[in-house]
């Protein structure tokens, strides 16, 4: 048995939530990079331009990429050998994220009550995921989530029958429909598989994962590939004023399912794919 105290954890949320903001991801960095060098379309080059110099901006002067700087998702892997001691451990995750957005001087998006729409003024509380697995470590992922494109995000409850051609349909619909309000290039996370909840999870787990490593099914990943072609085809392209480029990757998780569903989640996200990633 291992002991880890939640401070360690507090800690690791605080710096997560200041680092995700502020850096992308190397992989989601080189594909805009790609992405602005490959782009045959005069205002498409030129948006991906700017969001190559605004990344530049962000990093050197330490300010946010985007304005929306998220409600925070934390993804935790825990060892079943780990003890923690110290708070309640989702006590200590959103004072992570507390300090984090106080220290980054990152707004503050989050209200109390979806009706009432009272701002709670630290971006807390956090969606908190989480799963034991083997072994004595924790790995913690944070990822910022800006809702101009969560609000373009969709569950569809398909028939069986539906099939394959049926979930492509439901992803090319959903981005289609997306259209400019979803900040492209965007990255797009699907879930296929479980139940109406666990596709949606599976969907936003997949927004985290590199883009450059597909899936390890082989079906599954000429899914990928051909929905990333046909994506890019729709000519949305760089904040929807047209070009090649309209989705930089496209990433599917799967889960089992029952005999009489087909459940699929489409999670879309803005250039802005943020996502940091530690294992204490």
């Amino acid at each position: 048995m291992r002991t880890v105290h939640t401070d360690c954890i507090k800690d690791a949320v605080k710096e997560m939530c200041i680092e995700a903001n502020l850096t992308l991801s190397e992989d989601v960095e080189s594909r805009i990079c790609k992405a602005e060098k490959e782009e045959t379309g005069e205002l498409g080059k030129k948006i991906l331009s700017q969001l190559k110099e605004n990344m530049e901006i962000a990093k050197a002067e330490s300010i946010p990429i985007c304005q929306d700087t998220g409600m925070a998702i934390v993804f935790l892997e825990i060892g079943q050998e780990v003890h923690f001691e110290g708070e309640y451990l989702e006590d200590a995750i959103n004072q992570g994220v507390r300090e984090g957005y106080a220290e980054g001087y990152l707004r503050k998006s989050v209200v109390g009550d979806p009706l009432l729409r009272e701002n709670t003024k630290d971006n807390t509380p956090a969606v908190i995921h989480t799963k034991i697995v083997p072994g004595d470590k924790v790995k913690i992922t944070v990822a910022p989530k800006g809702f101009g494109s969560e609000n373009m995000s969709r569950v569809c409850m398909l028939k069986p029958a539906d099939g394959e051609e049926g979930v492509k349909e439901a992803v090319l619909e959903t981005v289609r429909l997306a259209g400019p309000n979803a900040c492209p290039p965007m990255v797009v996370g699907v879930g296929i598989g479980g139940s109406f909840e666990k596709c949606a999870y599976l969907a936003k787990k997949a927004l985290t994962r590199n883009l450059d490593t597909r899936s390890a099914l082989p079906h599954i990943r000429a899914i990928e590939e051909e929905l990333l072609t046909k994506l890019n085809a729709l000519n949305i392209g760089p904040g929807g004023l047209g070009g090649k480029t309209t989705v930089l990757g496209v990433n599917i998780e799967t889960y089992p399912t029952h005999i009489a569903g087909l459940p699929v989640a489409i999670n879309i996200c803005c250039h802005v794919n943020r996502h940091a990633s530690r294992e204490i």
